[in-house]
């Protein structure tokens, strides 16, 4: 029992939702970097655009690869949550900086607690725990740095973009190295079940 594989808490196809996660975040992040502009207007429509298509994903592929009920809970409040702020971001495009600064904090810091809480509740299964934590930490830091720093623009849409840069580079190693460990967890669970039979065979032999 001391060898037992810990679950993972999720499915073998988990891989891909981070990995789609950083697809989505790559326009939006390239739009950013390499844009001068960079108005309030332009950051609620990026922002629009990557919280509604992000927040698709997880609604529609997020629970399917969960295996623990209360996971699946909370990705699919962050889907909708990032799904109506998408939406809010994109009808009120026009709405200026104060309502960017306000609905990417408000997202940011229900988001962050989301993953941070799920990454805490695994902590004893190490494959996605701190994948969640960092993604969470990360989009909690976005909120406060917005809430702290200079009400600006300039400064405001390019922390946005760094923050989508981050997940650019961090989600597909993520994803990646998931894909990659599945493999692995059932050769093993394998190998710590095969010697009891034997152990058995050596005490009955012993006996007689």
């Amino acid at each position: 029992m001391a060898n037992a594989q810990v679950p993972s808490g999720v499915g073998p196809r988990y891989w891909a939702v981070p990995v789609g996660r950083a697809m989505i975040a790559v326009i939006p992040a390239v739009i950013i970097t390499f844009n001068r502009d960079h108005s309030a207007q332009l950051g609620l429509i990026v922002f629009g655009a990557f919280a509604l298509a992000s927040g698709l994903l997880l609604v529609l592929v997020g629970p399917r690869t969960l295996t623990v009920a209360t996971d699946r809970s909370l990705f699919l409040i962050h889907g909708v949550v990032s799904m109506i702020a998408g939406a809010l971001a994109l009808g009120f495009h026009t709405g200026g900086h104060g309502f960017f600064l306000f609905i990417v904090s408000v997202w940011g810091a229900v988001t962050g607690f989301l993953e941070i809480y799920a990454g805490i509740r695994l902590r004893t299964r190490p494959l996605p725990a701190k994948d969640w934590l960092f993604t969470g930490i990360s989009g909690a830091v976005l909120a406060l740095f917005l809430l702290l720093l200079p009400p600006n623009p300039v400064v405001s849409v390019g922390l946005f973009g760094a923050y989508l840069v981050f997940l650019v580079v961090f989600l597909p190693i993520a994803g990646l190295s998931l894909k990659g460990d599945s493999p692995r967890q059932r050769p093993r669970a394998t190998a710590t079940a095969d010697p009891a039979p034997a152990n058995t065979a050596t005490n009955d032999s012993d006996s007689l």
